[in-house]
């Protein structure tokens, strides 16, 4: 049996979330001007999450970029939440990317009253093309969009209905989006890992002391579903940000 190729993830080590921040969304710009002049249009995947906020919003300010060319799509929804929650991740991205800049069409995922029915509405619509640009963050357990370890590593899923781990919605409380625990669904929808390292470009964006421990395993461990993030290392052409409370040591 053939051992399969890993890779070495460019590290770029910044000082601060905002300087992380538009050092990453400066090298995504870069990469979707560069994709549009050789293609109609490009497919973008974006997480949402407070850790992409710097990024994000400073993606918005990037001068000349035709948005109206770009097809987004996110990475993960609650379950049980009402459409119009703030906390449901596609009503987030609305804010805090999609109403500031004209992107051509944005495909949210909307589990509705029939979550089987939305996921295939869903599943369709990724897997129509490629997905050329993935823009991401690593959570503190690891995960990769809501594949929480283990995660499944060969599945040929899209996507997925997962049960939510308690560091993952302990998370959620930590970065303020929910005031308790309670209140965090145990239920998502996620786009599942293989079809995440489809991505021909993959951009992670990983600020702050508590993602330190999962940068130091994803990048210097071995490659696990136990540590779903390591999983990045499958990929040829993926650029990790870090910032000086992320970053182990021996990284950056």
């Amino acid at each position: 049996m053939t051992e399969e190729r890993l890779y070495e993830p460019v590290v770029v080590r910044l000082s601060s979330r905002e300087e992380l921040g538009r050092t990453a969304a400066r090298d995504i710009a870069a990469a979707i001007r560069t994709g549009l002049q050789n293609q109609a249009g490009l497919r973008i995947l974006f997480a949402s999450a407070p850790s992409q906020e710097a990024t994000l919003r400073a993606l918005v300010e990037e001068p000349e970029i035709d948005w109206t060319r770009v097809t987004a799509f996110h990475l993960d929804e609650y379950l049980g939440l009402p459409p119009d929650s703030p906390q449901r991740f596609g009503n987030w991205l609305n804010t805090v990317l999609f109403d500031q800049v004209p992107v051509g069409a944005v495909h949210l995922m909307e589990p509705g009253q029939d979550v089987q029915e939305g996921m295939a509405q869903y599943r369709a619509l990724l897997t129509s093309a490629p997905i050329d640009i993935l823009c991401l963050g690593i959570g503190v357990n690891g995960h990769l969009a809501f594949n929480d370890p283990p995660a499944e590593f060969d599945t040929s899923d899209v996507l997925r209905v997962v049960e939510l781990d308690d560091v993952s919605r302990q998370q959620q409380v930590d970065d303020c989006c929910f005031s308790r625990l309670a209140d965090v669904p145990r239920e998502a929808l996620t786009v599942t890992v293989p079809t995440l390292l489809s991505a021909r470009r993959i951009f992670c964006m990983v600020p702050g002391r508590a993602k330190r421990d999962a940068v130091r395993r994803a990048l210097r461990g071995p490659v696990t579903p136990d540590m779903p993030a390591s999983a990045l290392r499958k990929h040829p052409d993926c650029t990790i940000y870090v910032d000086s409370e992320s970053a182990p040591g021996e990284v950056g």
